[in-house]
C-alpha cells in the first residue's frame, strides 16, 4: 500500500475521523485509524462503537496512488506525526509486518500498524427511506436543544434530542427532567414519510462540528438501530437511543398568570451578576420578584460565606399577578444563550410550577420550559 498526497487536505480529513475516536474504549483496535486504499479512492474510518465517521478521499484531491491495501494505525500518535511533518505532500506506504512509513522532506517516520481485517465492520444501511435536509437548518436546530439533554444512567432516553422530521419542518425535543427545549423549523423540502429518531447528546455535538457553515447538504439515511448522515465525502454513523420519548407536550403551560416582556441580552447579564454569589451557595438559586403594581423585577443572590446581592432589572412590560420564583439561573441563562430573536418573553403560572421562555413578536416555534426549585 502506497500513496503520496497534500497533507493539509489530508489533516483536514483526518481531524474529522478523529471525531469518533477515543482512548478510552475497551476495543484496542478502536483507539486506532483505519486506512483503506483502493484503485480510485482512500477511505479513513474512526470508531467508539457509539459513533462511526468513514470519510472518502477520492483519487481527483490530489491522491496519487501507487499500490492498494489497508492498515490501522493508532490514531493519537499517527495524527500528531501528520500535525508536524514540514513538506506540503507526504509518502505514505505500508512494508512487512504491517510496519509503516511515513515520510516528508527529511523526516522519516516508521510506526507499527495493525491488521485491517481485524477492524469492526460499519453497520449497513440501505438508502430506501434517506432524505435530504439544509446542513444550515439541522445545526441550527441542534444548537437551540441539545444543551438541554440529560445525562443519566437510569433513563437513557433522555441523553438524546427527540427529532421528528416531516415533508414540512422539523420538531426536536429535549429534556432533562428540570429543563425542556422544543424547537419547530420549517423546512423547504423533508422526507416524504414522517420520520422519528432519537440521537444521543454527545453524537449531535460532534456531528455539528462537522457541518460547515456554507449550508451543505445533509442526507439523513435512517436504519434501525442506527442513522447515517452523509456530508459531501462524510459518512457520520452515531447509534440510536431505543424507547419511547416521554410525553413533553403536557408539561408545557397553555396559560400564564404573569409575563414579562425583556431583551435577552439585559437579563443575560444580570444573571451573570447575580450567579456570582449563587453559585457560592449550595443550592445555586436565584430569586425573582415581580411586582406588578409598582412595575419593579428584582434579581436576587445569596451566599451564607460569602454574602448577597440583589438588582433590579430593565424590562419593556409587565402584567398579571405579583410573583416571587426561584429557580437556577444556569438554565435560564443557557435558554438565552440560543435565544432566536433579541427579546423574549417570561410566561409565569405559579411558585412551584414551570415557566416558558419563548420569542417576542415571532412565527418561528420555539419553546424553553424551566422547573422553578423550591426554596422552604
Amino acid at each position: 500500500m502506497k500513496f503520496i498526497i497534500d497533507r493539509n487536505l489530508f489533516l483536514k480529513n483526518l481531524n474529522n475521523v478523529l471525531k469518533a475516536i477515543s482512548s478510552n474504549t475497551a476495543i484496542p483496535i478502536l483507539k486506532g485509524i483505519k486506512i483503506d486504499l483502493s484503485e480510485n479512492t482512500l477511505t479513513l474510518t474512526g470508531s467508539d462503537t457509539n459513533i462511526s465517521i468513514k470519510i472518502d478521499i477520492p483519487k481527483s484531491y490530489d491522491l496519487h496512488i501507487e499500490s492498494t491495501g489497508s492498515i490501522v494505525l493508532p490514531a493519537r500518535f499517527f495524527s500528531e506525526i501528520i500535525k508536524k511533518l514540514p513538506g506540503k505532500d507526504f509518502s505514505f506506504e505500508v512494508k512487512d509486518s504491517f510496519q509503516t512509513k511515513i515520510m516528508s522532506e527529511n523526516s522519516d517516520f516508521t510506526i507499527n500498524g495493525l491488521d485491517a481485517d481485524n477492524y469492526p465492520k460499519l453497520p449497513e444501511i440501505t438508502r430506501e427511506s434517506s432524505f435530504v435536509i439544509s446542513g444550515k437548518s439541522f445545526k441550527e436546530v441542534i444548537s437551540e436543544t441539545v444543551f438541554a439533554v440529560a445525562n443519566q444512567e437510569n433513563r437513557p432516553i433522555l441523553n438524546g434530542v427527540n427529532f421528528d422530521f416531516n415533508p414540512k419542518e422539523i420538531n426536536a425535543i429535549a429534556t432533562d427532567s428540570h429543563r425542556l427545549s422544543r424547537r419547530t423549523l420549517k423546512l423547504a423540502t423533508g422526507p416524504a414519510v414522517a420520520t422519528n429518531l432519537v440521537i444521543p447528546g454527545n453524537s449531535l455535538i460532534e456531528l455539528s462540528k462537522i457541518i460547515a457553515d456554507d449550508d451543505p447538504q445533509v442526507t439523513v439515511i435512517p436504519g434501525e438501530n442506527q442513522v447515517l448522515f452523509k456530508i459531501s465525502n462524510i459518512n457520520f454513523y452515531t447509534r440510536l437511543l431505543e424507547g419511547s420519548y416521554p410525553d413533553t407536550e403536557r408539561l408545557i403551560p397553555q396559560e400564564a398568570t404573569t409575563t414579562v416582556e425583556l431583551d435577552a441580552l439585559t437579563l443575560a447579564r444580570s444573571l451573570e451578576r447575580v450567579s456570582l454569589l449563587a453559585h457560592e451557595s449550595r443550592n445555586n438559586v436565584v430569586k425573582m420578584y415581580l411586582n406588578v403594581e409598582d412595575q419593579i423585577i428584582k434579581l436576587s443572590g445569596d451566599s451564607a460565606e460569602v454574602g448577597n446581592v440583589a438588582e433590579e432589572l430593565a424590562f419593556d412590560s409587565l402584567n398579571g399577578e405579583n410573583l416571587e420564583i426561584s429557580f437556577n439561573p444556569d438554565y435560564l441563562r443557557d435558554a438565552l444563550r440560543v435565544s432566536i430573536t433579541d427579546s423574549i418573553v417570561i410566561k409565569f403560572t405559579k411558585p412551584l410550577r414551570p415557566f416558558v421562555v419563548v420569542p417576542k413578536d415571532s412565527d418561528e416555534k420555539f419553546i424553553q420550559l424551566i422547573t422553578p426549585v423550591r426554596t422552604f
